[in-house]
């Protein structure tokens, strides 16, 4: 009955003054009560039990206040932790030099220190706790403070931002008012918001500049240089027939002063100084090249001879460039057109006299033939030094390709290094031609896959034909052909090059047919054909059939080479033409006996891999060549050790005491040394490092003793790509 008067819902107080009550109600009936009876006794029992319960409700009661205060207390210090982390992080974030914003996962501002904003005066104060990220984005981009590249609109910008901030790492510059540079890094942190961090790089802006312009100022001169190297007189147009660039040849040719050559003079101003002297030969007269020049189609090359006063005689030619400018250069031919004129007065002499005339003229051509074969050797020999420079302006060009953001400035570059790819391939045709007719020029015959080189050149120039419209398809065999397999590669890669630049639609086909002692390679085309009285003269030094393409692409010595080439190795060459159906040339290849398996060659390495604390050691005793290769190879990431010699690249390499990664060195330094002896003795000295040769010299024997050596062997002018690619390859990621 005790219990029922017990409300359970009642706090423990309420329970205990009740049971008091209860207790003392009782105790109260008992004394009261005249019989001492067993149920008031069972009361009294009862009334004690409930004096216990009680007693242990209140300690209960007791223990979970304790609880709640220790609870309670915890909870204080935590708080009074966060509060103090938080301090300290915004103390943190106030002390960096960076501006720096966090946002939440709602894209919602929660703290940023002072610098964040710091450099847009009209904003800079909106930049509070709750901003929405678009609302951030929509202030920076219409203020007036944000300056934006000519062209582009706020809207445009604030698109493209809003754009960016999906990544999980964005970086990107901005150009503030007052020529102040921001490099802008945005972060995402784990749970789901950004960090934004701004950088001030104006003082790295200006001085990239100052780099930048320093190396094009370098790049100037070392053009100024290559032209004033050439032979032959340059003057370079723009389209407006302004002077913008020539070499002192072209005016000593033409008996121009120095101070009259001044950039910016137009064509007729120069022109009208030698009008009274010059004369033209042959068929084309001033209107014709007046017409030329005026034209506002595409111009197809221009050649002619003039006469400068009674005894010069100059040939002339004249190319468009890209930009509508053109080229014009003059070669002194006073000599060859005297011989000429000598010759025909010796066959207008008296029969008297024929024997005499006879003995002179042969003597004059005993005289012609050993200055022509002095000069092939000349031009053979100076390939060195022709290739030098060239090297350097291409390695130039291609480390400023990477380097330049200016559109515009990479649009020149592009030219620039257009035309060192066309001298390059002039000077390398004219480099053959002269080691064939010379007799310098070795042959390494070995057996040959045939497969092998076909693939390659399918592989080179598959995307050429595409890139014109053309069916290009290669039959081919696992044949092994005896041969020297840099010659034929040069003869069948400029057949093939040749059938795809002088066919304009259709295809083009190389096919292989095999004998039983021989294999015949056959390139066939869908072109305009060759007339039956110019095939043989399609084999002429500088005889183009068909001049519709452009001079950049060769100087008329592709067949020539590939005529004198088939001949050194005694490879049958035939022709076969229809005019207005196509051409079929054909290359008969003597079968090797050896017994070799096919194995395709290596694909190239792909571009992209990271050289950072790779360190190379280069040897170039040319010091414009090793400045050009430092400074590629730096682009790259390399650290570079520039030697001008072996003593000093061992002094280096001493003094850092580290060995090097690779092994870049050219073949012919100072005082007789040689770069294969200073990659042998560097390898002695820190044990077998990658090590690559680059060298103008195309001897076999020097490729047996680098095959030797376990050494990559490059020609100069040397291909950035082709570096690149043998990095890649001896130190990969």
């Amino acid at each position: 009955m005790a219990y029922e008067l017990i409300d359970p819902k009642d706090t423990l107080e309420r329970q205990n003054e009740k049971l008091l009550k209860i207790t003392e109600t009782l105790m109260r009936r008992v004394e009261q009560s005249s019989e001492a009876s067993g149920a008031a006794y069972a009361q009294f029992q009862r009334a004690v039990m409930l004096e216990e319960e009680v007693r242990g409700r209140t300690k209960e009661l007791e223990h979970a206040l304790d609880l709640l205060n220790e609870s309670n207390a915890r909870l204080a210090n935590a708080n009074a932790e966060t509060e103090a982390a938080r301090a300290n992080l915004a103390n943190a974030i106030e002390t960096v030099q960076e501006g720096f914003a966090l946002f939440n996962a709602k894209d919602e501002l929660v703290m940023c220190n002072s610098r964040f904003g710091k450099h847009m005066l009209d904003i800079y104060h909106l930049f509070k706790p709750g901003l929405r990220f678009e609302e951030y984005v929509h202030l920076v981009a219409t203020s007036p403070y944000l300056s934006l590249p000519e062209g582009e609109t706020s809207e445009g910008w604030e698109a493209y931002r809003i754009s960016r901030h999906k990544d999980n790492h964005a970086v990107f510059n901005a150009r503030m008012a007052g020529s102040r540079w921001l490099q802008v890094s945005e972060h995402r942190t784990p749970d789901g918001g950004t960090v934004i961090i701004q950088t001030d790089i104006t003082d790295m802006m200006r001085l990239e500049r100052q780099e930048r312009d320093r190396l094009l100022d370098d790049q100037s001169r070392l053009i100024k240089a290559t032209l004033e190297h050439l032979n032959q007189g340059v003057f370079i147009f723009d389209a407006q027939n302004r002077l913008v660039g020539g070499n002192r040849r072209a005016g000593e040719l033409l008996s121009i002063q120095a101070n009259k050559q001044q950039l910016g003079t137009y064509f007729n101003t120069l022109y009208s100084l030698i009008r009274e002297d010059v004369h033209f030969h042959g068929k084309t007269g001033l209107s014709d090249v007046e017409a030329w020049i005026a034209s506002k189609a595409k111009r197809a090359p221009l050649s002619f001879e003039i006469g400068i006063g009674r005894e010069r005689t100059l040939a002339v030619f004249a190319q468009q460039m890209p930009d509508r400018g053109f080229v014009i250069s003059f070669t002194d031919v006073s000599a060859e057109r005297a011989a000429v004129r000598a010759i025909s007065q010796v066959n207008e002499t008296l029969e008297q006299r024929v024997a005499e005339r006879t003995l002179e003229l042969e003597d004059a051509l005993s005289e012609a033939e050993r200055a022509n074969a002095s000069k092939s050797r000349f031009v053979a020999a100076a390939s060195h030094d022709l290739l030098q420079p060239l090297s350097a302006a291409k390695l130039f060009v291609a480390s400023l390709e990477e380097e330049l953001d200016n559109t515009e400035w990479q649009s020149r570059l592009s030219k620039a290094s257009n035309a060192l790819v066309s001298v390059e391939r002039i000077l390398g045709a004219l480099l053959d031609i002269s080691k064939l007719d010379s007799g310098l020029a070795a042959v390494d015959i070995s057996a040959i896959h045939l497969k092998d080189l076909l693939n390659q050149l399918n592989d080179e120039l598959k995307p050429l034909a595409m890139s014109k419209g053309l069916e290009f398809r290669m039959v081919c065999c696992d044949a092994i052909v005896q041969s020297d397999a840099a010659y034929l590669r040069r003869i069948l890669q400029n057949l093939a090059s040749n059938a795809i630049r002088y066919t304009d639609r259709g295809k083009v086909l190389i096919g292989v047919r095999q004998g039983k002692s021989s294999v015949r390679v056959e390139i066939w085309d869908t072109g305009p054909g060759i007339p039956e009285d110019q095939q043989e003269k399609v084999f002429d030094e500088f005889h183009r059939l068909n001049a519709t393409a452009s001079p950049s692409e060769g100087m008329g010595l592709g067949l020539a080479i590939v005529d004198r080439a088939c001949r050194l190795l005694k490879h049958p060459l035939q022709l076969r033409s229809t005019p207005g159906t196509g051409t079929c040339f054909t290359v008969e290849l003597p079968k090797s006996l050896a017994d070799l398996r096919y194995v395709p060659s290596e694909i190239p390495t792909s571009k992209g891999l990271s050289f950072e604390h790779r360190i190379a050691v280069l040897i170039e005793n040319d010091a414009s060549l090793r400045s050009a290769m430092t400074i590629t190879l730096e682009n790259w990431g390399l650290d570079v050790l520039p030697c001008a010699s072996q003593s000093e690249a061992e002094n280096v390499l001493h003094e850092v005491d580290i060995a090097p990664d690779v092994i870049v060195a050219d073949y012919q330094l100072d005082d007789g040394a040689f770069g294969t002896d200073a990659i042998a003795d560097l390898r002695g000295a820190y044990g077998q490092i990658p090590a690559c040769l680059i060298t103008a010299n195309r001897s076999p024997d020097l490729q047996g003793v680098c095959d030797t050596l376990g050494v990559t062997l490059f020609h100069k002018p040397i291909n950035p790509d082709t570096l690149r690619g043998f990095m890649e390859k001896v130190m990969p990621a």
